[in-house]
């Protein structure tokens, strides 16, 4: 990974100074730093002792009690052990958790290595490129963690609306995988929205065609990983026919998508709600079939909390 070397120095000042005025009377912060400056792996004890006074979550200078504290709460990886290699995924969660950073939607759920450091990919404090499975040295170790303590205070729209978007990204890299055509997810203030254009029903009915059911479940398994999460289904319709059948139309289209994933386990009754659009927000021109085709859609959103 490369990196600024006097951008490292100030926030390795920084970090240092935050954990000094925690650590009086105890093990010397300077002296600390100096060991991990010089050491080509951390073990996860190493690592969770810096991190847990860092962070303000513990003051012990004992490693061992440190290491157990840490892994008592799920900020560690399962099955390590106090003395084994820290790997960067299992770093990114310890310093996620102790620092109580916010994450992306699948980290919220999980809580697990992978989309810890995924998040840390997504916020810009692991930068380039880097192996998740890479031990970690005490420099980068108290890079990370210097690079932590300006996450921690940005709480910007900026920050939200890049997480929503790296989710929608991972959400679209499944969709590609699965071969689901005519579906994106995008990135909402709202939330994250899976758009499924010229979704196929009976010509002027809510009666969703059978080709089209397989699609649906594919989604309902992606929603499958938001549990308690509320969930937007909105019907949107082209501009044909009158407004009161384009609203018809619009929201018992919604409410047919929305029941058929609850049927399929995808949420609870409860945490969904539908709406329909008729034909206000076209995405494309209703002068050409194609663009009518697309209007005729259902938006389902992962709505933020």
């Amino acid at each position: 990974m490369k990196k600024s070397g006097l951008f490292f120095l100030t926030l390795l000042f920084s970090a240092a100074a935050f954990v000094s005025a925690q650590s009086a009377g105890r093990q010397s912060t300077a002296q600390e730093i100096e060991t991990l400056l010089g050491t080509n792996a951390v073990t996860y004890a190493q690592a969770a002792r810096f991190a847990l006074e860092a962070s303000d979550s513990l003051a012990v200078s004992d490693r061992e009690e440190a290491f157990r504290y840490a892994q008592e709460r799920g900020w560690l990886p399962k099955n390590v052990a106090a003395n084994d290699t820290a790997r960067l995924d299992g770093i990114s969660l310890l310093l996620i958790r102790s620092f109580n950073i916010g994450g992306g939607i699948f980290y919220t759920i999980t809580k697990n290595p992978h989309y810890a450091y995924r998040e840390l990919v997504y916020r810009e404090v692991i930068r380039g490129r880097a192996d998740p499975a890479m031990k970690v040295s005490g420099e980068l170790f108290l890079f990370l963690t210097g690079r932590i303590f300006s996450v921690r205070e940005d709480t910007s729209a900026a920050s939200r609306r890049s997480v929503r978007a790296a989710l929608a990204e991972e959400i679209n890299t499944i969709l590609k995988k699965l071969n689901i055509g005519d579906t994106v997810a995008e990135a909402t203030d709202e939330g994250v929205m899976i758009r499924l254009s010229n979704i196929q029903f009976e010509p002027d009915s809510t009666v969703l065609m059978t080709s089209e059911r397989q699609k649906i479940v594919e989604i309902a398994n992606i929603l499958k990983n938001f549990p308690g999460r509320k969930i937007q289904v909105a019907g949107h319709t082209a501009a044909a026919g009158s407004v009161e059948g384009q609203h018809t139309i619009s929201l018992g289209r919604a409410k047919v998508i929305a029941d058929y994933l609850v049927s399929l386990g995808a949420c609870k009754a409860e945490d969904i709600v539908t709406v329909g659009f008729d034909a206000e927000r076209p995405i494309a021109s209703n002068d050409t079939a194609e663009g009518r085709a697309r209007n005729r859609r259902v938006e389902i959103t992962i709505l933020e909390k």
